[in-house]
């Protein structure tokens, strides 16, 4: 069927819409700082994981990111090639698999790097391997998704890595952002050079991480290429990554909901939708951070709901803390008026849960001639085939 993509008119339960226009706007602008910046930028299914779209992806991208079994088996089964995996830790169950999955395998430790590599490597004899290393300074505000806090679980620092590194060892991986700019970057890489660049003669390739929002409005891209070439400048024998996952999936659709009931109590008025933030959003609760709604605006949590048109949204499940607002609307809302939360198809779909056995939304694609093509339907057995 042929959608409208400013009402969604005809969408009427709850559906998570990707749009192909938006989708195609970021692979290109990811592909041509790829090319400028001769660099090598890959998808990290942390954020985004529709394998549906991958026929897309594979038109401007030819790697992805993967952290686990799982997502290394959809780099290789579902994208067509072999994953740049690393994890915190493997497991002696999974490892052999991840080995095969794997055209790069990041270490966490010393201690699973020197447990595991020969076993790595003696199942498959290809795979490149590398270390994490932590610079031990980031810029991430909120100490949930800083990986370079005090005490974090992730990486080596500089004072623990031999002079001479162990002669399989071809890569450096750094994690130290998260939906950053240029700047950030530019200022992180003087601490990550001033640590870590007396190995880079030692390596062949190494791995900047994620969180480099390049498709956001504003970021400087070409501050990011003049970097990436400096890079290539002082060291010529590296091969540099990045592995975005929201770049990718920025302000590519909405999460689609309808109003069902509307509750009042010490004059706060809750508008219930069938979508729950717990369940289908839940970085809301966990950064947190208040969504962008279509045709609303974002109020202080003090605000009055005397006026009529303000109200806070509450999901649909059972957890009390399941509630954001508040907003205030263009009208006054009533049972069946869509809600329309922007932005919401990176670090949602893959972090959604079935808490409550809430009907979990559907997941669509909104292509560019304006036909929506219905890429999962979600019902019962799903809930059921997780505890069977």
């Amino acid at each position: 069927m042929k959608i409208d993509l400013n009402t969604f008119e005809s969408v009427s339960t709850p559906t998570y819409i990707i749009e192909e226009k938006r989708l195609r706007r970021n692979l290109e602008l990811i592909r041509r700082v790829s090319d400028e910046a001769d660099i090598d930028i890959i998808l990290a299914f942390k954020a985004f994981a529709l394998w549906k779209t991958f026929p897309l992806f594979r038109e401007y991208i030819s790697a992805t990111t993967a952290s686990s079994l799982y997502e290394a088996r959809l780099a290789r089964d579902e994208f067509g090639s072999l994953a740049h995996t690393y994890s915190p830790a493997y497991t002696d169950y999974e490892i052999d698999d991840i080995a095969r999955c794997s055209s790069h395998l990041t270490f966490n430790s010393p201690s699973q790097y020197s447990r595991l590599h020969a076993r790595v490597k003696a199942v498959n004899p290809a795979v490149s391997i590398g270390l994490r290393v932590n610079p031990e300074y980031s810029e991430v505000g909120t100490d949930l998704y800083n990986p370079c806090a005090p005490g974090t679980r992730f990486g080596i620092v500089a004072d623990k890595l031999p002079d001479v590194l162990p002669e399989d060892v071809e890569g450096f991986h750094c994690h130290c952002h998260c939906e950053s700019g240029a700047d950030v970057f530019q200022r992180t890489l003087e601490h990550i050079t001033g640590k870590f660049s007396k190995w880079f003669g030692q390596l062949k390739w190494i791995n900047f991480g994620g969180g480099h929002l390049m498709t956001r409005e504003g970021y400087d891209t070409g501050l990011l290429v003049s970097m990436m070439r400096d890079i290539h400048r002082r060291y010529p024998h590296l091969r540099i990554i990045l592995e975005p996952g929201s770049a990718f999936g920025w302000q590519t659709g909405a999460l689609v909901s309808q109003v069902v009931d509307i509750v009042e109590d010490h004059g706060i008025k809750t508008a219930i939708l069938n979508v729950s933030f717990t369940c289908h959003m839940p970085d809301c609760l966990e950064m947190p951070y208040m969504p962008a709604v279509r045709g609303a605006e974002v109020l202080d949590d003090c605000a009055s709901s005397s006026d009529d048109n303000v109200y806070r949204l509450g999901g649909n499940s059972c957890l009390s803390g399941d509630f954001m607002g508040m907003w205030r609307f263009e009208k006054p809302l009533v049972v069946g008026d869509k809600v329309i939360f922007e932005d919401m198809l990176h670090y949602t779909t893959v972090k959604t849960n079935m808490f409550n056995g809430i009907t979990h939304p559907s997941i669509a694609m909104a292509h560019s001639d304006g036909t929506l093509e219905m890429l999962r339907i979600y019902g019962y057995e799903d809930y059921r085939s997780r505890m069977d």
